[in-house]
């Protein structure tokens, strides 16, 4: 089978087991912007991490491409497609109790920042935040489950924790706003 398929050469594609839509539409744009996430968290995963975060990071972005292909298809249950729930976000509430109870207590806002992969779960967070607006712009136009918007909702706190988490393995810490500080 080819990579490319040329039916997309005139800015649409089709949802799974629906319509051909725009590229640019509501739908395409959330789970695109999941899709950046997944990928993200790939570069993560690509540094040395303890191998519980590591674990972590692997099941979500499992989940999160259960998300992408529940938003891929506007009928997710005829399809068959795994459908993220109540289940996943209390999952992450899970993980985020765990790792917040390893960390010092925040005094102040933190700069994204640190060791590497903190600073890129940073990014991941702000990316997280992305998905999240763009399923709530979405919500806002059709019928999608709540669950997802929850789950991203959660994923965002958790990837804070975890960077702040990896700071903290590392020994360098969280890097402390400076409140008026001139750049």
């Amino acid at each position: 089978m080819k990579i490319y398929t040329k039916t997309g050469d005139r800015g649409e594609t089709g949802l799974f087991g629906g319509p051909r839509v725009r590229k640019d539409h509501l739908r395409i744009e959330a789970y695109g912007s999941v899709d950046e996430l997944n990928a993200v968290l790939g570069l993560v995963r690509s540094e040395s991490l303890p191998a519980e975060i590591d674990a972590v990071l692997e099941s979500i972005q499992n989940s999160l491409f259960d998300l992408g292909a529940e938003l891929a298809s506007p009928d997710p249950a005829r399809m068959g497609v795994p459908v993220v729930g109540a289940a996943h976000a209390e999952a992450l509430e899970r993980a985020i109790d765990l790792y917040e109870a390893k960390l010092p207590r925040l005094k102040t806002f933190i700069l994204p920042g640190g060791c590497r992969a903190a600073a890129q779960l940073h990014l991941a967070r702000t990316v997280c935040r992305r998905a999240e607006r763009r399923l709530v712009s979405l919500a806002a136009a059709e019928t999608i489950s709540g669950e997802l918007v929850v789950y991203l909702n959660r994923l965002s706190d958790l990837l804070f924790v975890l960077a702040r988490e990896l700071n903290r393995v590392s020994g360098q810490g969280d890097v402390p706003w400076r409140k008026g500080v001139q750049g």
